[in-house]
């Protein structure tokens, strides 16, 4: 008999099963680290009766409780902390005297070690179909993933005004236009006791410059990335900046029409809601899987859609589709990052803020309401154009774009540039137009600003 005609659904050796013929007390390390291995990962299951070309021949009674008590010696001496183990058994006769023992090993919270000796310590994790000892990298890793990167307590002492970009975040979305002081960060644990800053409040400290923030941004031609990017923009530093800077790269690309009323006249339509471009930005700071590295968080613009895509797994039990439209429970991987969030108003408690996103879509079909796509270790945000195939509408193109669009041809003056805007004035063009693109990157000044020679250049991707 084999295997799959015990459990329908398990066919072979891979990253959630393995097959052991027995368990051996000689030499327990053998299949002791397997244990170990699902403990520190996703967990599974030890199928042992099995032979390695997948023939359950399985085990008498009286071997599945000598194994069991095996198990559980070396899971109290040798593993910490102990594995957390499950039990089942299935026959594989019709008198039922042989049965194949399955050992199910659930996720640990913390990283878990096979003991040899009083100073001899192994950490293992799971390849498919073997199991490995990690390296340090790999340790650091796990570590990350099991215990989070945010929530360290850190040897610098909260100033505030090392953090003035986050106070400014704060002061811009909270409802009364104010900072949080030390005793609410306090409350929030962003802040020691003793007044430390959490791993987690360095992401938006002033002078912070870690690669793990980048932001990856990009407008295609078409629907796909087969296209060509006709904008494109990275963003990394401080999360404030970081933010900001990406939601003004998705704010200028947004189209902006008009349809009829029923009464005759026109309102205006942008093709992403404000509130569903900010909240979708957000959920993807707060809850991406900072422990992976060389990711980023991408944003990719089509003509139909937007795609904010974010390195982690899921972490709910049930599929996106199973729970009610709008209602996606809260949980956080990043607990001080998102407390960070919700102080500066930037983040709902609660998962209500996917609910937010709903609301600013419904006056949509079903097929055009925000989705989360699930694909191994990445979630995809989707939001999709309300202006694509439904209404007609005339693009009023903003300043923003026509002064991109002509020093992506060749660099110019400030004169020019002005020239195709509305603005009158000088000093107004600077302030809300040019200086936001020089402050954000996209272009630069190459020259004096006084001098009659002085261009304004696109700065190359």
């Amino acid at each position: 008999m084999k295997i799959n005609e015990v459990y329908s659904d398990v066919i072979t050796e891979d990253l959630k099963y393995e097959f052991k013929a027995v368990l051996s007390p000689e030499n327990p390390v053998k299949w002791a680290k397997t244990i170990v291995a699902y403990a520190n990962g996703e967990g599974g299951v030890i199928f042992v009766g099995v032979s390695e070309n997948r023939d359950a021949f399985g085990l008498s009674l009286g071997e599945i409780d000598d194994t069991k008590n095996l198990v559980a010696r070396i899971n109290d001496r040798n593993i910490f902390p102990h594995a957390k183990l499950k039990y089942s058994m299935r026959s594989v006769d019709d008198d039922a005297e042989r049965y194949v023992l399955g050992i199910r090993v659930s996720p640990a919270d913390s990283v878990v070690r096979y003991r040899e000796g009083d100073f001899n310590e192994t950490v293992y994790i799971k390849g498919d179909g073997y199991s490995a000892p990690a390296t340090p990298e790999e340790i650091i890793s796990l570590s990350k993933r099991k215990y989070g990167v945010d929530n360290e307590t850190t040897d610098i002492r909260y100033d505030e005004k090392q953090w003035s970009a986050y106070m400014d975040l704060c002061r811009e979305f909270r409802n009364d236009s104010s900072a949080p002081d030390l005793k609410e960060l306090q409350n929030e644990e962003i802040v020691s006791g003793d007044g430390f800053a959490k791993s987690g409040l360095l992401m938006f400290k002033d002078d912070y410059d870690g690669d793990d923030t980048l932001v990856c941004c990009r407008l295609w031609e078409g629907r796909n990335k087969v296209g060509t990017v006709l904008d494109s923009a990275r963003f990394k530093g401080p999360l404030p900046a970081v933010i900001r800077n990406a939601l003004a790269f998705m704010e200028r690309n947004t189209k902006t029409g008009w349809r009829k009323t029923q009464s005759g006249g026109r309102e205006e339509i942008r093709a992403y809601p404000k509130e569903a471009l900010r909240e979708a930005l957000v959920n993807a700071v707060a809850h991406r899987d900072y422990s992976i590295a060389g990711t980023q968080i991408d944003i990719d613009i089509y003509t139909d859609r937007i795609d904010i895509v974010s390195p982690g797994s899921w972490l709910l039990p049930r599929k996106y589709e199973e729970y009610p439209l709008g209602s996606i429970p809260s949980i956080r991987r990043n607990s001080i990052i998102a407390a960070c969030l919700y102080e500066a108003d930037l983040m709902e408690r609660g998962g209500t803020g996917f609910q937010t996103m709903m609301d600013s879509y419904r006056d949509c079909a079903e097929s055009k309401q925000p989705v989360v796509l699930i694909y191994p270790g990445f979630l995809d945000l989707r939001l999709f154009d309300k202006l694509y195939e439904e209404f007609r509408y005339e693009v009023t193109v903003s300043d923003t774009d026509k002064v991109m669009e002509m020093v992506r041809e060749y660099p110019r003056s400030v004169k020019e540039l002005q020239s195709v805007t509305k603005y009158k004035s000088r000093s107004r063009f600077l302030e809300e137009v040019l200086n936001p693109l020089l402050e954000s990157g996209d272009v630069y000044r190459d020259g004096n600003l006084k001098s009659p020679k002085a261009v304004i250049r696109k700065r190359k991707d």
